[in-house]
């Protein structure tokens, strides 16, 4: 009888692997919808029951805050270094006044100024939660809520640009923002420097959430699948939405998602077809950036999985990164001067490799992206700061 079942759970095992073999889309330098080749995905990772999440918890903890605010306060050089790319960044842009209810976005690089704004919020917001863990001056907690309230209390819904934007430009555009807003929002609700409150109240914290929920069920829910960055993206943005909100469900949507996408994306090999697919050393990296994201907020909810996951798949895809940049033909390589993106320093802190390290150096302290598609400052907040 035992037998018996043992062969019927491996039956059941094999159809649930050939149910996660399918046809997918993903859009290559052209913008183009391209048929990818049918592939196994290994063994799904299952998120482990959570009964409480650990507040702030998207990408910093009190304990990191405590770390680096103690350590740029005392004086230390590298960490005032990195910092200074936290104050170059807020004291850049003015703190808004005004808000779009409707953000128009375009496919491709095409912008407009309520896609521009709402990026560049995302950033300042974060930097400005930054500045107000380090210091407890009540000016920057008031201005990072005055974005976050503005957004949250003004923003209605996403337009397109013009009939060449992908009807689903939306869902990738919400995914990039909304987590660095998050990330923000954290700081501001639940860490106290030197033991004072934000104030931000509740009802605001309500609208927030509010917030949260119109851009996941409307936009980012509705990510397609192309089995590239834009899953990976959106997959981190649920798992920051489910840690602000409190829910089990948003967050294990999220994860499961990511751990069925990272092995699509990065093959067990390390290589990442992205680079070649769009020949450009920004879009594959936008997938290891939410993974390595992903990878933290999971550790910080007490679960090292993703990060270790098939032989710590993360870490071979920054090692196909690395390689990369010892290329000088073909389509998958990068030039020493293609940005870094500051998921490589939160990957360098925990995976510690000699890879990682050759890439974080070439642009250390490392700041925000260029259009600012993933909250920054990693060099401030993660360099060798304690697990």
């Amino acid at each position: 009888m035992k037998k018996h079942m043992n062969s019927r759970l491996l039956g059941i095992s094999l159809l649930l692997s050939a149910s996660i073999l399918f046809s997918c889309t993903k859009q290559g330098a052209t913008g183009k919808d391209t048929i990818d080749k049918m592939e196994v995905s290994p063994v799904a990772l299952a998120a482990p029951a959570i009964t409480s999440f650990v507040h702030p918890g998207v990408l910093n903890t009190q304990a990191s805050l405590d770390y680096i605010g103690s350590q740029a306060n005392g004086g230390d050089a590298a960490r005032l270094a990195s910092y200074q790319k936290v104050l170059d960044y807020v004291n850049k842009y003015s703190v808004p006044t005004s808000f779009y209810a409707t953000v128009v976005v375009g496919s491709n690089g095409a912008t407009s100024p309520s896609k521009s704004q709402i990026r560049r919020d995302a950033e300042l917001v974060y930097g400005l939660a930054l500045r107000w863990a380090k210091t407890g001056t009540d000016t920057y907690a008031k201005q990072a809520i005055q974005i976050l309230n503005g957004w949250s209390y003004t923003f209605k819904n996403y337009a397109l640009l013009n009939s060449s934007t992908n009807a689903l430009q939306p869902a990738l555009e919400a995914s990039w923002t909304t987590p660095s807003f998050v990330a923000a929002a954290e700081i501001i609700r639940y860490y106290k420097p030197f033991g004072k409150s934000s104030g931000w109240s509740d009802a605001d914290i309500a609208q927030f959430s509010n917030y949260l929920n119109n851009v996941k069920n409307n936009y980012i829910n509705k990510c397609p699948v192309y089995n590239n960055n834009w899953n990976a993206s959106a997959a981190y943005a649920k798992m920051a939405i489910g840690i602000f909100l409190n829910s089990v469900t948003v967050y294990q949507n999220g994860y499961n998602d990511l751990v069925k996408y990272l092995p699509i994306i990065v093959k067990s090999d390390g290589s990442i077809p992205e680079l070649c697919d769009r020949q450009d050393c920004v879009h594959f990296q936008y997938s290891l950036t939410a993974f390595a994201y992903g990878a933290e907020l999971a550790r910080i909810q007490g679960d090292n999985g993703i990060y270790t996951y098939n032989s710590n798949l993360i870490s071979l895809g920054y090692n196909f990164m690395r390689a990369a940049y010892n290329r000088s033909t073909g389509c998958n390589y990068c030039t020493t001067s293609s940005p870094v993106f500051p998921g490589t320093e939160v990957a360098y802190n925990y995976y510690k490799t000699s890879n990682l390290e050759y890439l974080r150096n070439l642009q250390d302290p490392l700041s925000v992206p260029n259009d600012n598609t993933f909250l920054g400052f990693t060099t401030y907040t993660h360099f060798n700061v304690p697990l």
